[in-house]
């Protein structure tokens, strides 16, 4: 599976974004989906995640009520919807795909698949 994450951008605080994960190949539908995210000299934190199998939802408690991740009906690509944003939300994020059970979707090393980073840019 090879996913292209794209929707990054500069916003003021408050503003939103919609980030995409687009997946080409391989068998995308029944995967776990998550976002993770790494600013400059911390640690990669995770954001959210969306299992294939019902489509249970798992938020970081530092972006519930703000974000939200879904899929499209094709199941093809997995949106996450920013709204209120704030400056620490200012981070690369990345979307990433695998079979992940719902204890460890908090886990970045438990996705085997990565795409490539989109800068989310935050001012206040």
């Amino acid at each position: 599976v090879q996913l292209q994450a794209s929707g990054g951008g500069a916003v003021q605080t408050g503003g939103s974004l919609r980030l995409s994960c687009a997946a080409s190949g391989g068998t995308f539908s029944t995967y776990t989906v998550g976002w993770f995210r790494q600013a400059p000299g911390k640690e990669r934190e995770f954001v959210a995640a969306i299992r294939g199998s019902g489509g249970t939802t798992h938020y970081a408690d530092s972006v519930k009520g703000r974000f939200t991740i879904f899929r499209d009906g094709a199941r093809r690509v997995v949106y996450l919807q920013m709204n209120s944003l704030r400056p620490e939300d200012t981070s690369v994020y990345y979307c990433a795909a695998g079979n992940v059970i719902t204890s460890t979707v908090r886990d970045f090393d438990k996705y085997a698949h990565w795409g490539q980073g989109t800068q989310v840019t935050v001012s206040s």
